[in-house]
């Protein structure tokens, strides 16, 4: 599973590393496999000291599939009160983009993407554009 925490506009990347670190510590507290910090794939600037360069903002989670819905529970409560627009989830080629949406819509999403769908019907979920916090994207139908 991937995340990539988005903040709200005013907030600066230091303050959206802090809270990436801190939603990465409360995923450890689950029974995962690991949770690291994600590695960009820009090159290192010119002059700078060699190195890997962290994508800000982005966790790699491994976990076995029976605490992935835990983990998506924390995360929706982890972003409550905290500058923090989006946590954006990728899970085997769905995408769900966790928001501002109501607990009840944000269910329903967690819920599609955990049974492959959008609509609950086992449909593949509609594909075209970005998810947000109403819609999951199936990305493995995108590329086909």
């Amino acid at each position: 599973m991937r995340l990539v925490v988005a903040g709200e506009a005013d907030v600066d990347p230091p303050e959206l590393d802090a809270l990436t670190s801190q939603l990465r510590q409360r995923l450890l507290e689950l029974d995962v496999d690991t949770v690291r910090l994600e590695r960009s794939d820009e090159a290192v600037p010119e002059g700078a000291k060699p190195g890997e360069l962290l994508a800000v903002g982005a966790l790699a989670v491994s976990l076995v599939p029976a605490v992935l819905r835990p983990a998506l529970r924390l995360i929706e409560t982890w972003m409550q009160n905290r500058p923090v627009r989006t946590v954006r989830v990728e899970i085997d080629g769905r995408v769900l983009e966790l928001g501002h949406a109501s607990k009840e819509q944000q269910q329903l999403l967690v819920d599609a993407v955990l049974h492959g769908s959008s609509d609950g019907t086992g449909s593949p979920a509609p594909t075209g554009g970005p998810a947000t916090a109403s819609r999951v994207q199936d990305t493995q139908s995108a590329r086909d």
